[in-house]
């Protein structure tokens, strides 16, 4: 496996860690510190999350007409690091709210350019496997950051801002390492470059892609944000201190899962 590869698998996590540290404790800040409803917390995370969404359309084809990868995902990681402080200091719920959708907007502005740098850096036949790996230790991150974030709750006698800004030395180091760590390789088609999003260029992507769209997009109709999940697992009686040990039971699975299928992909037909 490329080098590159492994370095931006370790972005990922130390990102994913700051990242969950926060997310697995804010609900409970939210509704308990700041006094918002759990109406509230649901149309924050459905305004972030469809903000990713959207930014990350525009993003990934940015970089494919500027031909610059590493640039946009260090802005991307860059804005995810520098919010964090906020989360810590907080004193009303329009400042989560800022925080929140300016992390989102990090968060897709690096996602299609990262993984496109995945697939610049990745030999072909083991695309699959890259993309697999830099998802496990994505999701590793997802686990290790809510367990840092029960440990430190329960020295710290359940105080949310002190986590908060031990979440920020994480996403710091993710900047840096990307920044360091990873040389983009040279553009394989220099020259004149037009703008992607073109009618002529939407068809070409064929009945097959948009077959994959839409059932991916009814699957995504099934999901719900963490938040409600965080929530929950307090309303059953887990105190809070334990509370993001629900994340991290759910993001074991998706770690363990993630690069063997990736690894699987490279050998077998992608539809199967």
């Amino acid at each position: 496996m490329p080098a590159g590869i492994w370095v931006l698998g370790f972005v990922s996590m130390l990102m994913d860690i700051s990242s969950e540290m926060i997310h697995s404790l804010l609900p409970l800040f939210m509704v308990g510190t700041l006094g918002a409803s759990a109406l509230t917390v649901g149309i924050i995370e459905g305004l972030a999350e469809a903000t990713a969404l959207i930014v990350k359309l525009f993003s990934g084809t940015l970089s494919d007409y500027l031909g610059k990868r590493k640039a946009l995902a260090l802005l991307g990681y860059a804005l995810g690091a520098f919010t964090k402080p906020l989360f810590a200091i907080a004193s009303s719920v329009d400042i989560v709210v800022s925080a929140r959708l300016i992390d989102r907007v990090g968060k897709g502005i690096r996602g299609a350019p990262r993984d496109a740098l995945v697939a610049d850096l990745a030999p072909p036949e083991m695309r699959g496997a890259a993309f697999g790996l830099r998802q496990s230790l994505d999701t590793v991150g997802a686990f290790v950051g809510p367990l840092l974030g029960v440990a430190l709750m329960l020295l710290w006698a359940s105080d949310f801002r002190k986590v908060f800004w031990v979440a920020v030395i994480p996403g710091l180091l993710a900047v840096g390492l990307l920044f360091l760590g990873i040389r983009e390789p040279e553009n394989p088609h220099p020259g004149k470059r037009t703008f992607p999003i073109q009618r002529a260029n939407l068809r070409r992507l064929g009945p097959d892609y948009w077959w994959v769209v839409a059932i991916g997009a009814v699957f995504t109709l099934a999901r719900f944000s963490e938040a409600f999940l965080v929530l929950r697992a307090q309303q059953t009686g887990v105190a809070t201190a334990w509370v993001p040990l629900v994340m991290v039971a759910m993001n074991l699975v998706y770690a363990g899962s993630a690069y063997p299928f990736g690894w699987l992909s490279d050998r077998i037909p992608h539809s199967r």
